[in-house]
């Protein structure tokens, strides 16, 4: 679990990169809960691990970023650091799977960021390992540093501020990271709150680890729902998120698809796969009934796949 000082301080130390994203109420007659969107998408990057990358950057010692940054990512937190990496003025380096999308890929490459495709099993290893051989500078990781969960547990105290009594949070789970900073912030001023995750059924590790109570390997498949769903918890990560989390859901990827469908039809808020994921699980009644936050954590998605979904497709 993250301190609340720490929370508190990263919301003063991010207030010039990551902005302060509305929490909008979804209204859908026929919604088993009444639904909050906080609509991270509509960061600078488009996703919320502005939050988490600016922290973690601020707070390491000039010296160690001052060869440049490093990280490994599906796309979102790459954009994170690379932001970080121009405002600073240093190099950042990028390791990615070969099914990142070309959006976040792009949006990397606007920013100033070299990237580096790796096939998967070797990009999770670089997750796990926290270093990617070859490349100099500050290696930011994108799930356990203790200062990207802090950061991103900034979501959790603008949740709180602008609906002091939710009866429920539904995070997107990749990493863990998200988790456990929403979850800290929520959890250390409402502990009452029910702490729900949402992963896509073709990789849900945590719902796995839950069920088995400790992490295991599951199958793991690629689909457009590329922000989460991993072939198993990082060790590291599982005694962090096993105290805070009441669920862990598995979403079939159809279900994601008709809730980027919802999102853009009803709302006017473009999400990627992740993003669409709390929204999911929540209008499939898994998140209870009340007020049910759902997470929306990104919108970058390619321009072709949201196309495909809005017109039917599934995957």
């Amino acid at each position: 679990m993250i301190g609340l000082d720490a929370i508190e301080a990263a919301r003063g130390r991010i207030a010039g990169a990551a902005i302060r994203t509305p929490l909008l109420r979804l209204r859908i007659e026929d919604a088993p809960a009444d639904i909050y969107l906080k609509l991270e998408n509509l960061q600078p990057i488009g996703s919320f691990k502005i939050r988490g990358a600016t922290n973690a950057v601020l707070l390491a010692p000039p010296g160690d970023r001052a060869k440049g940054l490093v990280t490994a990512s599906a796309g979102n937190m790459a954009q994170g650091v690379a932001w970080a990496a121009r405002e600073l003025g240093v190099p950042a380096t990028i390791a990615v799977p070969e099914h990142a999308p070309q959006a976040k890929l792009a949006a990397i490459e606007r920013l100033g960021g070299h990237v580096r495709k790796l096939p998967y099993d070797d990009w999770w290893n670089v997750i796990v390992a926290g270093r990617l051989d070859g490349a100099g500078g500050l290696f930011v990781h994108p799930v356990q540093d203790h200062g990207v969960m802090a950061g991103n547990g900034t979501i959790g105290l603008e949740i709180l501020d602008d609906l002091p009594d939710p009866d429920a949070v539904v995070i997107p789970y990749g990493g863990g990271g998200l988790t456990v900073g929403i979850a800290s912030a929520v959890m250390a001023l409402r502990p009452e709150v029910k702490i729900f995750t949402a992963e896509p059924e073709t990789g849900a590790a945590l719902a796995a680890a839950m069920a088995a109570g400790r992490p295991v390997d599951v199958d793991y498949r690629a689909t457009f729902v590329d922000g989460s769903g991993s072939r198993r918890v990082l060790d590291t990560m599982w005694p962090l998120v096993a105290p805070l989390v009441d669920g862990a859901l598995s979403v079939p990827v159809a279900d994601v698809a008709a809730a980027v469908r919802l999102l853009a039809e009803r709302a006017r808020v473009i999400a990627e796969g992740a993003g669409a994921l709390a929204l999911a699980a929540a209008l499939a009644g898994r998140a209870g009934t009340g007020k049910v936050v759902c997470v929306v954590s990104g919108g970058n998605i390619n321009l072709s796949k949201l196309a495909e979904i809005l017109t039917g497709a599934t995957a």
